[in-house]
Order: structure tokens, then C-alpha cells, then sequence
């Protein structure tokens, strides 16, 4: 008897349907599985095997085919257990039920246990999308699944607990979390403004670059406090809105780093990874590609320190994902391409000892040394970059003042008001920011009065800019603007903008 089974498989942070045919004929007792699986796919044989047996199941001592279709698509990862037990007991004439409207997912344990599966959102969301009434998953997964609505979902202690369910003997209720996770207040304990000492210049900056989501660059001597900055921004970042916090834990389902204490990530990511960080870590990879620490860090920020201390490549590879606000990762078995609109953030130092320029230390590092430290930035990544801020010494009277700065709350109300500007200038599109707008919506939006032009074009002589630079510019001076409250970009918010973008990091 033929029977089949509705599953899912991941590609990229989509699901894609999986049908999961068993089929139980005469012959040697044998047990295939084709549809390009992969090895832990090919283990599930073992696994089914014995879960059936204890559950209190009979498994057949028969020539046992298990047909995973579409043939030409990659399956990948545990999640397939489930449907191949429920398939072959369903194919054995054990079980009874109509199964075309459900979805099983789920890896299982030698004793019929149901364990943790990664992915879940990503699958309950399709079966969702393709009208499926009834997505099975182990209970451990339920509260991952259940953010999203219109799906019923069905939480699964063990293989005997489903089977019992589809016989009809009872009946497992559909899912209902402890609490609405997507109303829980979003955490903002991380550093904040009001204990770093000084550098008003830099967190005037960093309140610029987080009103639209602009990327930065600082520069200046060891302890200057680049790093605390960097670690203060999602302090003054808007809260993630329900749809960014979806995307967020749909990424990190998929790379097994959802806890499943907090099913649903509703701070913004700061992602910090070290600068041996291999080109795969990175940007994302591997023999079936997974996620990297530029797409964990959607919606968030990518704090590199040491700047020019990543290699090359791993440095040349930002820059498509900067511009496009996605990855695409090619190999022989197909394309996948992740989202990866982040907020780079880079701190350096100006030389390699760190003291070139420094008032009080000397610098040991000879022209060329600094020269050549200098340039393992390439210019068409600085030209990606907005913000370029210098970060100096903190003088002993400011390190010792008692009185605090102005707080990362009150930063973040000035930061939200002009978010809200920017939504409702971007109403009806996909863009959420300033710094996503095109050319198309520069030239709409970025609408300059009499002598900010004339500033303008003094500064495109002067200084260079490209193309692209000129865009930037403009972008950023929309979001001076759009701080200021003001409909339209004038002399000071352009000279503003103008005075971030150096022509060289020394």
C-alpha cells in the first residue's frame, strides 16, 4: 500500500513542500530512502526503525521504499523522521486518518521521543501559506511555531502520543502559548550613552547613524571608547516592529540559535565577531549554505573591530551585501540568497601601534607602516561608508566627572520620532529607513533649498565625491533633517553630512 505524507524542506529561510511517499511491497526485508537525501536523512532508517518498534508499533518486515519528492531538491537535517514513521505506519495499514491536510515535522529518538528541530517557523509558515489546516511539530518547537497566526498547531511529546491522536484513541489539543510573545517590552540593557564619558561629537554621530541606519566608521587610539559606542547603538535603535522581529527569528531558526525560552527575538541583533573570522563565517556558506554574521545581524548591527585586521576578502565581500541589503550564495546544487540589511559599524586604529596623531603618546609606526595599515581598507568600501568619525583621548576631567550624559532614552524618543517621519514618507513601499532609499527615492525626498545646493556643488568639487557618495551624502542629510524635523534639507543639515566624510582615516 502506498501512503503519503506531507513535510517540508528549508532552502534559504524559505520552506519548500516535501512529500514523503512510503510504499510497502513483497520481497527481503530492506529499507531505501531516495529523493536526494543527505547523511542524516539516510540515518533516519535507524532512528524510524527503532522509535516504531518502541512505541509499541510493528515494523515491517518488508521491502520498504520511501520516496522524498520533489527528486531534484536537496533534503537536509532530522526534520524528516516524523513523516517517514507516519508514513510507513500509515502504508502498514496501522494507522487510519486523513492526512493530506496535515504537516509533520519532527526528529525522533530511539525511545519514539520528538526532539528539538531547527526551522520551525520558516515550515509553519508555509504550511500556512499553502492552506495546510494542522502542522505536528515536537512540543519542545510548539512556541516557536505558534507566532504565527491562521496555523493550528498540534505540539507532539512522542510518536505513540500522534499515533494515539490519528487512531482516534485522544486527542491531542491545539497548542496555546503561556503568554503573546510578541507583546513582551523589548530589553534595551546594553551600554548606555549616560556612563561614556565625553565623545559628544561621536555620539551625536552614532544618534545620526541609528535614526537611518547608517553605516560608520570610527577611528582614534586604544581606549577611547569605540567600542562602548558600538555597544551603546541598539540602546538607541527603535524597537523592532512585529514583521522585522519575524524575519530576525526566522534567520536564527534556521541556524540553531533560537533559544526556546524566547521563541520570538524582539531586540535588535549585535552581532561581534573576531577578526580571524573565516570568508564562510562571515558572509554565510558551507556544502549547503547557512546563514552568516552579516545575515545574523539583519536588522541589527555588525560591530567589526579592528577594522582593517579582517582579511581582504572577508572585507570586499561586505560590499554587495552594504549596497543590496542581501547576500547571494552560490554553489554547484543552486543559488540561496539570505537578507542581510545590517548596520555596519567599524572601529579602527588610526595606525598600527594606535597613537598616530595621539596629543600625549608618541607614534612608533613609520609613513609607510601607517600607509599600508591604512589602505587594507579598499576605496570602494569606504565609499559605502557614511559616517566617518574620529574618537579621541578622554581627558582626565572628564573621565572623573560625577555628572552623567544625556541618557539612551531620551536619545531613542528623538531617534523614534524621526523613524516615524521615515515611515510615513516610505508608506506603501518595502523601505523602512533612510539609508534603503534608490536613487529614485533620493531625488523624490531629498529635496535641497537654494544654498544647500550651492554647498553642494562647492563640495562635489572640493571633495571628490562619487556618484554613490553623492547619494550618501544626501541620505544622510535627510536624516539631520528628518532629526530636525524639517520638510526639506537646508545648508546646516547638508554641512552636517558634509563634515562626516573625510577624505582620508587619518
Amino acid at each position: 500500500m502506498l501512503a503519503k505524507v506531507m513535510s517540508c524542506a528549508v532552502v534559504g529561510l524559505e520552506g519548500a513542500i516535501v512529500e514523503v511517499e512510503a510504499d510497502i511491497s513483497p520481497g527481503l526485508p530492506s529499507f531505501t530512502i531516495v529523493g536526494l537525501p543527505d547523511t542524516a536523512v539516510q540515518e533516519a532508517r535507524e532512528r524510524v526503525r527503532a522509535a516504531i518498534r518502541n512505541s509499541g508499533c510493528i515494523f515491517p518486515t518488508r521491502r520498504i521504499t520511501v520516496n522524498l519528492a520533489p527528486a531534484d531538491l536537496k533534503k537536509a537535517g532530522p526534520a524528516y523522521d516524523l513523516p517517514i514513521a507516519i508514513g510507513i505506519l500509515l502504508s502498514s495499514e496501522q494507522v487510519y486518518a486523513d492526512v493530506s491536510n496535515m504537516l509533520f515535522l519532527g526528529e525522533l529518538s530511539l525511545d519514539g521521543s520528538l526532539r528539538h528541530t531547527h526551522g520551525i517557523l520558516p515550515m509553519a509558515a508555509l504550511a500556512r501559506d499553502k492552506g495546510l489546516s494542522d502542522v505536528f511539530v515536537p512540543s519542545d518547537d510548539a512556541n516557536e511555531a505558534s507566532m504565527l497566526d491562521g496555523i493550528k498547531v498540534i505540539p507532539s511529546v512522542s510518536l505513540a502520543q500522534l499515533v494515539s491522536h490519528l487512531r482516534g484513541e485522544i486527542s491531542i489539543p491545539q497548542y496555546q502559548p503561556d503568554k503573546d510573545w510578541r507583546d513582551v517590552t523589548t530589553d534595551f540593557s546594553h551600554v548606555d550613552l549616560a556612563h561614556i564619558k565625553g565623545q559628544e561629537h561621536a555620539k551625536r554621530a552614532t544618534e545620526v547613524a541609528a535614526t537611518g541606519g547608517h553605516n560608520i566608521l570610527m577611528s582614534g587610539p586604544p581606549g577611547s571608547g569605540k567600542t562602548m559606542l558600538a555597544r551603546s547603538l541598539p540602546s538607541i535603535m527603535p524597537a523592532m516592529t512585529l514583521a522585522e522581529a519575524l524575519e530576525v527569528t526566522k534567520i536564527y531558526s534556521v541556524s540553531g540559535l533560537l533559544s526556546q525560552d524566547t521563541p520570538l527575538i524582539n531586540q535588535r541583533p549585535y552581532r561581534s565577531p573576531h577578526y580571524t573570522i573565516s570568508h564562510a563565517g562571515l558572509v554565510g556558506g558551507g556544502h549547503w549554505p547557512r546563514p552568516g554574521e552579516i545575515s545574523l545581524s539583519h536588522r541589527g548591527v555588525l560591530f567589526l573591530d579592528e577594522f582593517p585586521e579582517f582579511s581582504h576578502m572577508a572585507l570586499e565581500s561586505l560590499r554587495q551585501p552594504v549596497e543590496d541589503k542581501v547576500v547571494t550564495i552560490s554553489r554547484a546544487q543552486g543559488s540561496v540568497t539570505f537578507p542581510a540589511n545590517f548596520m555596519l559599524v567599524g572601529a579602527m586604529n588610526p595606525c598600527p601601534c594606535g597613537y598616530y596623531g595621539d596629543p600625549v603618546k608618541e607614534c612608533k609606526c613609520s609613513s609607510g607602516e601607517i600607509s599600508r595599515y591604512q589602505k587594507r581598507i579598499s576605496g570602494p568600501l569606504l565609499d559605502r561608508i557614511d559616517i566617518f568619525i574620529e574618537v579621541p583621548r578622554v581627558e582626565y576631567e572628564k573621565l572623573t566627572d560625577d555628572t552623567l550624559g544625556e541618557s539612551s532614552e531620551k536619545v531613542r524618543t528623538r531617534v523614534e520620532a524621526a523613524r516615524q517621519i521615515q515611515q510615513r514618507r516610505f508608506e506603501g513601499t518595502k523601505l523602512m529607513c533612510n539609508t534603503e532609499m534608490t536613487p529614485i527615492e533620493v531625488k523624490e525626498f531629498c529635496r535641497v533649498d537654494p544654498p544647500a545646493q550651492s554647498l553642494l556643488r562647492t563640495a562635489m568639487k572640493q571633495l571628490h565625491l562619487t556618484a554613490r557618495a553623492f547619494h550618501r551624502v544626501l541620505k544622510l542629510a535627510r536624516t539631520i533633517a528628518d532629526l530636525d524635523g524639517a520638510d526639506i534639507i537646508k545648508a546646516n543639515h547638508l554641512a552636517e553630512a558634509l563634515q562626516y566624510r573625510q577624505r582620508s582615516l587619518s
